[in-house]
């Protein structure tokens, strides 16, 4: 099945429902370390998490996946790094490029917001995506053993990063 082009925009406070539905759809305790969303949902966006801070994916019109991008802390000694804080794809379009777009445009972003490094956390039993994100230049700078406690089991926190000055 061939797949139109996936468009990365940034997110809309009208995107708020479907956003929510999204990670609703896709929650998994291999990467998620909040609850399982329930319903009524919560608003999406918030005071801490405005729709500017999301870049959104978009393929044949849908919104099929986001990723949130910020500070790391709110210090002024950490304002030339920004943290991906969240990265989803829906089931149906895994596989063809979507996270990677959506990496690539955070990146881009970060960039231009005169960033220098670009940081995550991944949960170390989540191989499919600290395998993307390695591919994509990421090379884990620390590890917090058993730091998460998960679906009753103690998770490594693996912290990743990339310089943006290339």
């Amino acid at each position: 099945m061939i797949v139109p082009e996936t468009q990365i925009r940034t997110a809309e406070a009208g995107d708020d429902t479907v956003l929510a539905e999204l990670d609703r759809a896709t929650w998994s305790p291999l990467h998620a370390v909040l609850p399982a969303p329930t319903e009524p949902y919560e608003p999406f966006f918030d005071t801490r998490h405005p729709p500017e801070d999301y870049l959104v994916a978009v393929v044949g019109g849908e919104v099929v996946g986001y990723v949130r991008l910020g500070l790391p802390t709110p210090l002024a000694a950490t304002a030339h790094v920004r943290q991906i804080q969240g990265l989803v794809v829906a089931e149906s379009v895994r596989g063809r490029g979507v996270a990677r777009a959506l990496l690539r445009a955070a990146t881009d972003r970060a960039r231009a917001e005169g960033a220098r490094r670009i940081t995550l956390r991944v949960l170390a039993h989540n191989a499919p995506a600290r395998a993307l994100y390695a591919s994509e230049g990421f090379v884990i700078e620390g590890v917090l053993p058993g730091e998460l406690l998960i679906a009753g089991e103690y998770v490594d926190d693996v912290l990743m990063g990339k310089s943006l000055l290339d």
